[in-house]
């Protein structure tokens, strides 16, 4: 490998060549006189989604239900259609009363009152069929926009999210959004507008008696303007604390083993039962105010009810009033409790959604990878040249993690990255399969900037293994063929001859449809890793990265491995990171990082003979100790 540009003062071999290829290195120029560096800032990203600025959440809400707006326009009209039929009875009522004083028969007022009653069911029936039909596809649309999302998360979003917290917006988030964006609507409008004719039909049976009944709406509407906004923010808090939840679960679950070995049982569910508890709080702190406004509301109806039995019998008396006309305006005084219901539960519902859908709206505006859903072909051609010009990264909040680092990895060769922990190695694979994007400088392949290549691309023509790499759930094949579902079951076998896991195959008693367990738990550490490096081989890359590819392996199956990667370096360029001494010694090259930049490069011997730091390493670190 070649390295270029930032080798540590004393580290300089001009002139050095190895295999017929030039390397030289340079005390790192100050950062003001650095040439041919690129800043790649998030908005000038080819290939990056611009972050969407944050929405009124009102408007956000309509957005959600804009696409289902001509069957809520039915729901609202079956709703108004049965609030119209439940309005027209006591007309009826009335109108009975009236004839039954008058000594008239009550045929048609009967027959009449019967068919509005089976109007009304079946206009009922008919709306929550539809309502909750639409509830359900709205929370689809919700669900499939963040699942979309998640996956499709930038690394360095991940990074600062936990994502325990991330699950929970797509199921208990999206079903509040939901119920505010179809039935939470649908009962603002049909309570408006039932409350409205309500007191027009009020107001034109008596209007001395509507003047009674008019603390309803003062009161209501005041209880409602003062609680409804904490309903939204206790709602938004117990939602975060069911995040909370899902993240300490999370976290206990996938370290399952290690809490267990460590007596954290305790611990753990402290943390996720404290996360509880407070979503507890936040839940019981929205019922309250809920239930204070159901028992106002109810009280007030029953107090103007009290008052209207007392000011109507005394009109009714003086002859002031009918008798059935004081009927008919206590049945819409009972009637009244209706649509104030309908006003109440469908502003708290709202306020709901609308805190629930700010968490929602918090994934909309993480920055996405918008270029992995193509399907680039097979790469073709030989292995390409891996160049790093002048690359100076920092993740985001932390010191420098890459200093001006410039190294060349040969066509065809075997290279390897070591150094001390912390010195850059693993970002630098981070940075070739656009897991982050550079500060400054380029990443070449044969000269094409891979800034200028969608990721699919990118990941298609290099494949990583990591040091830990964790399994999907799942059988055996579906974790090989993850990444080439297209390959022949002679790819296949010959990739599981080559890392050693033919034998492991045919021990099984299901073979490549045994199961791995969550996690691959399942499976030894060297048998995942093993498989990892067969699923990377299997998609025959360009480039293949390995990092600490051996680290669970035992001393046959290194060996074995080893003559694996050789064979590979045949058809593509290897970068591996390593810290046992057997794997350095086979590299092509080396480079030797330190502090985020390039020490010093060469073949084992010559960094032994002259870099006490490479001395250190290959005396501690660079073991031939096996697991």
């Amino acid at each position: 490998m070649t390295a270029v540009g930032n080798t540590s003062p004393g580290m300089a071999r001009p002139g050095m060549a190895e295999n017929g290829i030039a390397a030289t290195a340079n005390t790192a120029a100050p950062a003001r006189s650095r040439k041919k560096i690129r800043v790649n800032s998030p908005d000038s990203s080819t290939n990056q989604a611009p972050r969407p600025a944050p929405r009124p959440p009102l408007r956000a809400l309509l957005a959600h239900a804009r696409p289902h707006r001509r069957v809520l326009v039915l729901v609202l009209a079956l709703t108004l259609a049965g609030s119209a039929a439940g309005l027209a009875q006591p007309m009826v009522v009335e109108s009975a009363l009236t004839a039954l004083m008058t000594g008239q028969g009550l045929g048609d007022e009967i027959l009449l009152m019967l068919g509005l009653l089976a109007v009304s069911i079946a206009l009922t029936w008919s709306q929550a069929l539809v309502s909750e039909r639409t509830a359900e596809k709205v929370v689809l649309q919700v669900r499939k926009g963040l699942i979309h999302r998640l996956i499709r998360l930038r690394t360095s979003e991940l990074d600062q999210t936990e994502p325990g917290g991330l699950t929970t917006r797509v199921t208990s988030d999206s079903t509040l959004v939901q119920h505010a964006a179809t039935s939470g609507l649908i009962q603002l409008l049909d309570g408006g507008i039932h409350l409205l004719a309500t007191i027009v039909l009020m107001g034109m049976t008596s209007l001395p008696l509507l003047g009674i009944t008019s603390g309803v709406l003062l009161v209501v509407g005041v209880a409602m303007g003062v609680v409804m906004p904490r309903i939204r923010r206790v709602t938004t808090r117990a939602q975060t604390s069911v995040g909370e939840i899902g993240a300490a679960l999370d976290r206990s679950l996938g370290a399952a083993r290690t809490v267990k070995a460590n007596g954290g049982e305790a611990t753990e569910t402290s943390r996720a039962v404290a996360a509880a508890e407070d979503a507890y709080r936040a839940g019981l702190a929205g019922a309250r105010y809920q239930a204070t406004i159901a028992v106002l509301s109810a009280l007030v109806v029953q107090a103007s009810f009290l008052a209207v039995i007392g000011f109507g019998g005394a009109l009714v008396a003086t002859g002031a009033l009918d008798l059935a006309a004081l009927i008919a305006f206590l049945l819409y005084l009972f009637n009244l409790g209706g649509p104030v219901l309908s006003l109440v539960g469908g502003t708290a519902s709202l306020q709901q959604g609308l805190g629930a859908l700010a968490r929602i709206e918090e994934v909309e505006r993480m920055e996405i990878e918008t270029d992995v859903d193509e399907t680039p072909a097979r790469p073709t051609g030989p292995a390409p040249r891996v160049t790093l010009e002048n690359v100076t990264f920092a993740y985001q909040g932390r010191a420098t993690t890459l200093d001006n680092v410039s190294l060349t990895a040969p066509a065809g060769a075997v290279t390897a990255l070591v150094g001390p922990s912390g010195s850059g190695k693993t970002t630098v694979f981070s940075l070739l399969q656009r897991f982050y994007d550079v500060d400054h400088g380029r990443i070449l392949l044969d000269g094409t900037d891979i800034a200028t290549l969608s990721r699919a691309e990118v990941r298609r023509r290099i494949a990583y293994v990591e040091q830990d790499t964790p399994m999907l759930a799942g059988t055996l094949r579906e974790n090989l063929l993850y990444a080439a579902p297209d390959a022949t079951e002679e790819e296949v076998g010959r990739v599981l001859r080559d890392t050693l896991l033919d034998s492991l195959v045919a021990r099984l008693p299901e073979g490549l449809d045994t199961h791995v367990g969550a996690r691959g738990l399942a499976l030894s550490g060297g048998e995942r890793q093993r498989l990892a490096i067969a699923r990377a081989l299997l998609r025959r890359p360009q480039v293949l990265l390995l990092d600490e590819a051996t680290a669970h392996l035992d001393g046959l199956s290194e060996t074995a491995l080893r003559h694996t990667v050789e064979r590979a370096a045949e058809h593509c360029t290897v970068v591996l990171i390593a810290h046992r001494l057997s794997t350095v010694t086979s590299a092509d090259h080396m480079v030797l990082l330190a502090g985020g930049r390039v020490r010093d490069h060469g073949r084992h011997g010559e960094l032994l003979g002259r870099d006490e730091l490479y001395r250190d390493l290959a005396a501690t670190q660079l073991t031939t100790t096996t697991t």
